[in-house]
């Protein structure tokens, strides 16, 4: 233990004298590895955020949508697209939701708008509130609950009744601390106005949706203001029932309500989320792939350059080196000092790489509204991958400083 930090004590005095060779060397090293932890980062990012878009949906629940997704594999990896199929009428959605006798929550749901502006007094919101139509099974399916208020009655919502639930970041927006004064209050989404019955609490934010910036409204609501929508029919089975089986049940009552002829294809889609996760996730491993052979690349330069570096040390110090093996100095100390010494270089390297790969990720992740993330596994592999190039980066250098002659040495000038 003596020794190595007689060692570690050399290095450093080492990387000082040569202060801008091992800084120019140590931000190469830290540009490869940022490049693997921060993509690795950002992915993990990405998949945090894909798993609480989809969760928030219920995670026993799955959706009938108009719609379809198809993947296929090809030379570049798993390609996937979104067809249109033939829209979910609400007479097809109603008929659906009062045949199906499964052990099983319905709900009928329909984006009203993507766009609205919402108004309360004299603040307004960006137009980019999403306005949804929803019925008295949404919630539970949701898995929203409320923070302040209630849901919609049966009277709200079998008539048009001109009522709303706002998301937590409107409430903020609006109301600041005094959210639980908001029930009652009237607002504006585009030219209509509506009296809050309730707030959800918060869900957070994800690359595909925000839920927080929504306004909830009935759907007779919704059909009578908006026209003609597309209509998403929402399953949630209850637990210890076998939701594939009940997905089967589902997508052939469906054909039945459709009249769709025994062989065709459906001309709908049934989305359980953990596949439609894995369907994206599958896409993803190719941009981690990429990122581990850019990484790769990039610490193969870093090999070489440190090497050459190590090397021009062991020139440098040759007399240095001379004078420890007349003293008594033996060839493993002398190969010990130089390995450590390039070690050490690749470490400081890779810990600059590592803080930045971590940054960089999870600022993308600000944007996903997803929370910190450390990736301990990609730190490990980046460090371990550090001391690996450090060892051999400084094998040969310190091999031949070992069996340098110490009269030879001496002597050099």
């Amino acid at each position: 233990m003596q020794e190595l930090r007689f060692n570690i004590s050399l290095a450093f005095k080492a990387i000082i004298t040569n202060r801008l060779r091992s800084i120019l060397t140590i931000v190469i090293i830290g540009i490869g590895i940022m490049s693997v932890v921060g993509i690795l980062t950002a992915i993990e990012v990405i998949k945090e955020s894909m798993y609480s878009n989809f969760s928030s949906m219920g995670a026993n629940s799955f959706q009938i949508t108009s719609d379809i997704i198809k993947t296929s594999r090809k030379k570049r990896g798993m390609q996937f697209r979104v067809d249109d199929g033939a829209s979910i009428s609400f007479k097809e959605a109603t008929q659906f939701k009062k045949t199906f006798k499964a052990p099983a929550t319905i709900g009928i749901t329909s984006i009203a708008s993507s766009a609205a502006t919402v108004k309360y007094e004299t603040i307004k919101t960006n137009p980019n509130i999403k306005v949804m139509g929803i019925d008295e099974a949404y919630l539970s399916i949701s898995a929203t609950t409320l923070a302040a208020g209630r849901n919609f009655n049966e009277n709200e919502l079998a008539s048009n009744t001109p009522v709303c639930i706002i998301g937590n970041d409107i409430a903020e927006k609006f109301f600041k601390s005094k959210k639980n004064k908001a029930i009652g209050k009237a607002i504006w989404v585009g030219r209509k106005q509506y009296h809050i019955l309730g707030i959800a609490a918060p869900k957070g934010g994800s690359m595909i949706s925000n839920a927080d910036n929504t306004v909830f409204i009935p759907l007779q609501t919704a059909r009578s203001l908006y026209g003609n929508m597309r209509f998403v029919i929402q399953i949630m089975v209850r637990k210890g029932i076998n939701k594939k089986l009940i997905a089967e049940e589902a997508t052939g009552l469906f054909r039945i309500i459709r009249k769709l002829p025994i062989g065709s294809e459906d001309n709908f889609s049934v989305n359980q989320n953990d596949n439609l996760v894995n369907t994206l996730l599958d896409s993803i491993k190719y941009v981690r792939w990429a990122a581990i052979i850019i990484g790769i690349i990039t610490l193969l330069g870093s090999v070489i350059g440190l090497m050459n570096i190590m090397l021009v040390s062991v020139a440098e110090r040759t007399r240095e080196i001379g004078l420890s093996k007349a003293i008594g100095a033996k060839a493993s100390t002398i190969k010990q000092q130089f390995l450590t010494e390039s070690i050490l270089i690749s470490l400081l390297g890779g810990s600059l790489g590592v803080v930045l790969g971590i940054s960089v990720g999870n600022a993308i992740g600000l944007a996903f509204h997803v929370g910190f993330i450390m990736p301990w596994l990609w730190i490990f592999v980046g460090l371990s991958l550090c001391t690996l190039v450090g060892i051999l980066s400084g094998i040969y250098p310190a091999q031949k400083a070992s069996k340098l002659d110490p009269i030879v040495a001496l002597r050099y000038e």
